[in-house]
């Protein structure tokens, strides 16, 4: 082959895996707002069952009393809300033969008439590894959040509503 040739196999090579980047990192986007969007209204309209159908089982099972957490999340949270905006995110894939878990973690603020709110979330938004675990694993509410430090993610993960 000659050196041109390669020069452009190297070169097409290196734009489809940068665009493929860009792909999953627009996936991501999507999936988290998605998924903020369905935990707001769910919370906008005290919406127990809405708020359930998005945790895994997995996350279900493990909860200590979610049905006990979902009303002190919807008793917590005052006034009418405003808006949300997610903060961020970060994720991690495995990939096992044709099977595959994507974790996406994230956090939003959600305003209201009356106070703001940071929440942080895990969310196992594709598993297909093990699909009792494909949703929502932890919603966790952060009280003072600008006024503490938090322990690792890792450190903070709990099955189900968490407001701490």
């Amino acid at each position: 082959m000659s050196k041109k040739i390669i020069l452009m196999l190297l070169i097409l090579v290196s734009l489809l895996l940068f665009s493929s980047c860009g792909r999953n990192k627009g996936s991501e986007d999507e999936r988290a707002d998605a998924r903020m969007e369905q935990i707001v209204s769910a919370i906008k309209d005290k919406d127990n069952e809405a708020l359930k159908s998005l945790f895994s089982k997995k996350a279900l099972d493990e909860a200590d009393d979610f049905v006990g957490e979902v009303d002190s999340l919807f008793n917590f949270i005052q006034g009418d809300i405003e808006s949300w905006e997610r903060d961020g995110f970060s994720s991690d894939e495995s990939i096992e033969g044709h099977k595959r878990f994507w974790m996406i973690r994230y956090g939003f603020t959600l305003k209201t008439d009356k106070d703001v709110y940071e929440f942080f979330v895990i969310d196992y938004s594709v598993d297909t590894i093990n699909t009792d675990n494909q949703g929502v694993y932890m919603l966790e509410l952060i009280e003072n959040y600008g006024e503490r430090e938090l322990e690792s993610w890792q450190d903070r993960m709990r099955a189900g509503i968490y407001i701490h």
